[in-house]
């Protein structure tokens, strides 16, 4: 039998018991019109699939922004809560490539993340903080942007990304006792959230305002935004410019952390190493994305979605990226809220010299394999690119 430790279950579910705040009021659970689609492949530590994993013994890994979820359904809506769960895996090979031929639509992407302002930051690419943050210096007031912290003005709280407080309230302001959350530009994720979280399955994240100023949640980190593997990147072959909102999480888990790619540019995707990043009830977890139609801007589309608006949690495609023993697994799932097809085609493709295990494409409204599940790979070595046409 295989232990635990060297396998991996990857476990994405779009739209589940995703909580978004209202200003000073309890952190709430929105219903969802369907039941949220599980997506899960067992892998061993050498990204190989497991097609019979009842005859191994396995440990969930939750995704980032949702966890695993189970569904209580009625006629018209599904309430999704956070759950200890684990899923059957269907039977998949996979095949590895070094695909030198993929290397076309990727390379003639140029990356625009070059210390540009705004959303796209002030560090270049991979580019590590060259400033600590220091603790109670910068008043709950001021918005802390630079060396990776980006502001979402769009949200309405000051360019935080979440304000709430150990009870599940929250704020339009980051008041005395309140965790104030925010966003990291593309690629980078926060490094700031309590360790002792709440213990009904919400999750908390941010910097800490006390004493009318800012203190760090988790002094294990002195800055405030860190990067994540460099083994993906969002490539953009359209005409027009596509916004990947990732959920803030730890946090009110609302898709409003904006990675904007311009047409023919790109952008780097977000892999946290799950061994070391935030975890939920003592589980890994990793990052999710929800993006938009090609055309919407990050101020149209990286918000929480009102129903049918087709943007945020109603947007037509979720990505789900993580790192751990070494593998980067790569996914492109179904949103059940939307079963429209975007206004492009995305596959998830190596560069040259990468060895990725699986396919994963979602072209005309159709995913590799059953055609509805979603689908993940593994990446062993290298990069691997979700590569938008």
């Amino acid at each position: 039998m295989v232990s635990a430790k060297s396998l991996f279950l990857f476990s994405m579910a779009a739209s589940a018991a995703i909580a978004a705040p209202a200003p000073g009021g309890k952190h709430v659970h929105h219903k969802e019109k369907r039941a949220a689609v599980t997506v899960t492949q067992y892998y061993d530590q050498n990204g190989n699939i497991i097609a019979d994993p009842n005859s191994v013994s396995t440990v969930a890994v939750e995704n980032a922004a949702v966890q695993a979820v189970s569904a209580t359904s009625s006629e018209a809506q599904t309430t999704l809560s956070p759950t200890s769960t684990s899923s059957s895996a269907s039977s998949s090979s996979a095949s590895s490539s070094s695909a030198s031929s993929s290397s076309s639509s990727s390379s003639s992407a140029t990356s625009t993340s070059t210390g540009s302002s705004g959303i796209d930051g002030d560090l270049s690419d991979f580019s590590d903080p060259s400033e600590e943050f220091e603790d109670g210096t910068i008043p709950c007031s001021q918005f802390p942007s630079g060396q990776g912290v980006v502001s979402v003005d769009w949200i309405g709280l000051d360019g935080w990304s979440t304000i709430m407080n150990m009870d599940g309230d929250t704020s339009s302001s980051c008041d005395e006792g309140f965790y104030c959350s925010y966003a990291c530009q593309a690629g980078m994720s926060k490094t700031q959230w309590p360790s002792e979280q709440p213990s009904d399955g919400k999750s908390v994240g941010g910097l800490l305002c006390k004493g009318g100023y800012l203190y760090r949640s988790n002094q294990d980190s002195k800055h405030l935004c860190e990067w994540g593997q460099q083994s993906s990147y969002a490539v953009n072959n359209k005409d027009q410019s596509i916004a990947l909102c990732r959920t803030d999480y730890p946090g009110s888990e609302n898709m409003v952390v904006p990675t904007l790619v311009q047409p023919n540019s790109k952008k780097p995707i977000s892999v946290v190493d799950e061994d070391s990043y935030y975890q939920w009830q003592g589980k890994p977890t990793s990052s999710q994305y929800y993006v938009n139609n090609a055309g919407v801007s990050v101020e149209d589309g990286c918000i929480w979605g009102t129903d049918g608006s087709g943007v945020g949690n109603w947007a037509p495609v979720v990505l789900g990226a993580g790192y751990i023993n070494g593998i980067t697994y790569l996914s492109i799932i179904p949103n059940p809220n939307n079963e429209e097809a975007p206004n492009y085609s995305i596959k998830i493709e190596a560069a040259d010299g990468a060895s990725v295990n699986g396919d994963c494409s979602y072209i005309d409204g159709s995913y590799t394999g059953s055609g509805s599940d979603g689908c993940t790979v593994s990446v062993t070595s290298g990069t691997a690119n979700f590569v938008f046409y």
